[in-house]
């Protein structure tokens, strides 16, 4: 009873999170560039098609929020989510210095989190196959959405600035940033050498403020942030450092405002060098 109720709460999370996923895309239609999307459509049909799938995610979040829950609208829920995690790989393999795109602005490489996010999404939408009751009849089974919420905020990177960037920020005031290494194979000393002879630094190196900020390892990048300023806007460089290429040439940047998170500059010649 209990795992049934569980399931007709879950078209209230599903269409909530394609509102804000499609807010992002039909707001935001420039981060396309920097998506997979031009090198799987082509750059003149990247932005129409990143703001179609925007479309597609709101028509389908209002269907699933508005009674009853259909079968068609919860399959394609399934299909989209199964759709998301194709790309999401094939932005991986083919295109690995691409961001997501998926629920907002970030210049994170696709990762396994934004690839578990969207299995998530698949196995909570395949879920919902087993009802077909409205989500305003789960009762108190849909407290369970929060917990389901905050998994699926802890798998965003897009929302990393919000709550974990924070988090590492209290880290650096409590410790100094410089102390130890980021991980027991890559010293940051190493990683510093090798991202000040980068062009990657050397193309923002008049915006820097500070010297590193942070640091953090995540998969097969290690990303270093410092203090910076762009037009006069409080900012922050991320430098994204692969692990497995120490080709200066592989480093690259993107200065973002500090408050809102929006990518400010990311030098050409790092798209010219992928």
């Amino acid at each position: 009873m209990f795992a049934q109720q569980v399931a007709t709460a879950q078209p209230l999370l599903i269409g909530l999170l394609l509102l804000c996923t499609s807010y992002g895309k039909l707001t935001n239609p420039g981060e396309a560039e920097k998506t997979a999307l031009p090198k799987l459509v082509g750059e003149k049909r990247a932005v129409p098609a990143y703001r179609a799938v925007g479309v597609v995610e709101a028509i389908l979040a209002l269907a699933l929020l508005s009674p009853p829950a259909w079968t068609a609208e919860v399959l394609a829920a399934t299909a989209l989510g199964l759709g998301f995690t194709g790309y999401l790989v094939y932005a991986k393999v083919v295109v690995p210095e691409a961001s997501c795109g998926c629920a907002g602005k970030s210049a994170k490489p696709v990762g396994y989190r934004s690839i578990s996010r969207a299995l998530l999404l698949t196995a909570t939408a395949a879920v919902t196959l087993t009802t077909n009751q409205g989500w305003w009849s789960a009762g108190p089974a849909a407290a369970v959405l929060i917990a389901e919420a905050a998994l699926f905020v802890a798998l965003s990177p897009e929302l990393d600035r919000y709550w974990l960037l924070p988090l590492r920020r209290l880290r650096v005031r409590l410790s100094h940033p410089l102390a130890g290494t980021a991980s027991n194979a890559v010293p940051l000393a190493a990683t510093q050498r090798r991202l000040v002879n980068s062009p990657a630094y050397r193309a923002v190196t008049g915006l820097l403020r500070s010297d590193i900020r942070d640091y953090w390892d995540e998969e097969d990048w290690r990303f270093v942030s410092y203090t910076a300023r762009y037009d006069g806007r409080p900012a922050t460089a991320v430098f994204a450092v692969p692990h497995g290429d120490s080709a200066p040439e592989t480093v690259r940047v993107a200065v973002v405002d500090e408050s809102s998170g929006q990518t400010l500059y990311r030098p050409a010649l790092l798209s010219m060098a992928s």
